[in-house]
Formats: structure tokens, sequence, C-alpha cells
């Protein structure tokens, strides 16, 4: 069972009495939903619906929530979540010396410790483990690579790698696809925007899964069919990566039979096997 420690990762914690009911109140995911041994992903919005922070939440105790984000935006995020908290009697403080650590492909490193918890965005066992020392078992380490490959395989994306904070909608990376958004539990910061375009179906931006016969280029290389930009690509593990892309624009590629490429290399995209979204039956009208 492969364990890797995350250095680039942090942990913010969030408690007293009305912790809960505050970050419900501004984060897209439902938190009557999270479970006691689970990790569930979510963001904080913008006011326009653009992810400005985002992050996986569990439960540590019965009156604090943890936040696990990147290291280099949590200075940031505890402002801005300070910023929000007004009245609420919440204490916010990030953990200096947190350590983050993930197995996976193994049942067996499930726990009922707080500080061991599902993450729900695979379908596979996935579990974090947070502490001062990883409470992880040590069988077969890991490196930090073989982790981003294994989140690679799975279509999962991640703001840094794969999307820049504040450039993209919850839909377009798939929060919608995996319990990060919660439609029916009222108001949220962004919540117009979002609620909009999932009765709508105008998400048209999605994570999709790429591949090729040889090495990917770097990060950041535009996709493109028939001289037309379809989206770009994030992370890259060798030959497979994830890119987001427009799959209305995608879809009529596929249609007309057209090469999809990333710089000078042929590449085939794919849905992730786990999301239910479709590609459309019609391009959209802006190109049509």
């Amino acid at each position: 069972m492969p364990t890797a420690i995350l250095a680039d990762r942090a942990i913010i914690d969030v408690s007293g009495p009305d912790a809960e009911h505050f970050l419900q109140n501004i984060l897209t995911l439902d938190l009557d939903a999270l479970g006691r041994n689970e990790a569930k992903p979510g963001a904080l919005l913008a006011p326009q619906g653009k992810i400005m922070f985002d992050f996986l939440v569990s439960r540590s105790t019965d009156n604090a929530l943890r936040l696990e984000c990147r290291a280099d935006i949590a200075d940031d995020f505890v402002r801005r979540l300070m910023l929000y908290r007004l009245r609420a009697k919440a204490d916010i403080s990030k953990q200096d010396q947190a350590v983050v650590a993930v197995t996976w492909q193994d049942d067996s490193a499930a726990s009922h410790s707080d500080s061991t918890v599902r993450d729900s965005r695979f379908q596979q066992p996935v579990f974090r483990h947070y502490g001062t020392a990883p409470a992880a078992p040590t069988a077969q380490e890991a490196s930090e690579a073989d982790w981003h490959a294994f989140r690679i395989d799975n279509g999962v994306a991640e703001s840094g790698p794969d999307y820049a904070l504040s450039d993209a909608f919850p839909h377009d990376v798939l929060l919608d696809q995996m319990g990060g958004i919660g439609f029916r539990k009222g108001c949220f910061i962004g919540q117009e925007v979002v609620s909009r375009m999932q009765h709508r179906g105008t998400a048209r931006r999605r994570v999709l899964l790429v591949s090729t016969a040889s090495g990917l280029p770097a990060p950041g290389t535009e996709l493109k069919a028939d001289g037309k930009v379809l989206g770009t690509l994030g992370s890259v593990d060798g030959s497979n990566g994830l890119a987001i892309a427009r799959i209305d624009r995608v879809k009529a590629a596929l249609d007309a039979g057209s090469a999809i490429t990333a710089g000078d290399v042929t590449v085939a995209l794919a849905i992730p096997a786990w999301a239910s979204f479709t590609y459309p039956e019609a391009t959209s009208a802006e190109d049509a």
C-alpha cells in the first residue's frame, strides 16, 4: 500500500460552537452530509462564482473542522476566513507543525481515528493521515510524484498544477461531480452563479483525461484541433495528464475526425470513468 508524505499541504483548524454554521454559510459543500471519518472537497468562491480557495474538509472533533489546503495559500485562506467570521464564535488557526500523509489502494489503511479519514474524491480506497508525524502505515513508502500519478490517472484536479485560483468555476474542476457543492443547502458565497450553471446545464469547461503514445508536453500547453483552442494541459505524468477543456469543442473535433494536439503531440481525450457528465449532443451557439 503506497504511502506518501505531502510536504506542500497545510492544515487550518476551525473550532468553536459556531464553527460549522459559519463554514456552512460560506463554503460550497454541504457540511450536513460530511461523515465522521471522511474528507470531502470544497471551495470558497468569489461572489462571481470562481474558486478563490480549494481544500478538503473533515471533522477533527465534535466542534471542530479541519481544512486541508495548499501550503502556499494557507495564510491567505486564514485571513479570508477571518474576514467573513464577523461575530461568529469560531476560532481559526493554521497548524504550523502539521504533517499530511496519504495512503492509497488498500482498505487496511482505514481507521476509526479522527486523524485518518477517507478521501471521498476517489472510488478506490484513499486515506488522508493528519498529525505532527504521519499516522500512516510504513510499508512501501511512495513519493509525491507517485501520488500525483495516481491522482492524474483518476481524473482528480487540484489548483496549482491543473488550474489557477480565481480562474475556474466549481463545475470546471468537477466539484459538482464529487460532492463538493451543496445544491440543496441554501445560500453560500457565489451560490447564485453556480446554481444557474447547474440548472441551465451551461457548464462547458470540464476536466478530461489526456493520453498519448509518447510523452506529453509541459503543463500549460494548449490543446488544439483545426487551429481552434480546446483547453489547456494541466498535470502531466509521462504520457498521461489532465486538462480543462471545452467539451463542446472537443465533441465537434471528435465528430469531425480532427486530430487533437498538445503542442506537436497528438493526444486522446476521455471523460473520467466515475464522472456522470457527457459530451453535449451539439456544439454551442458560438461554435455553430
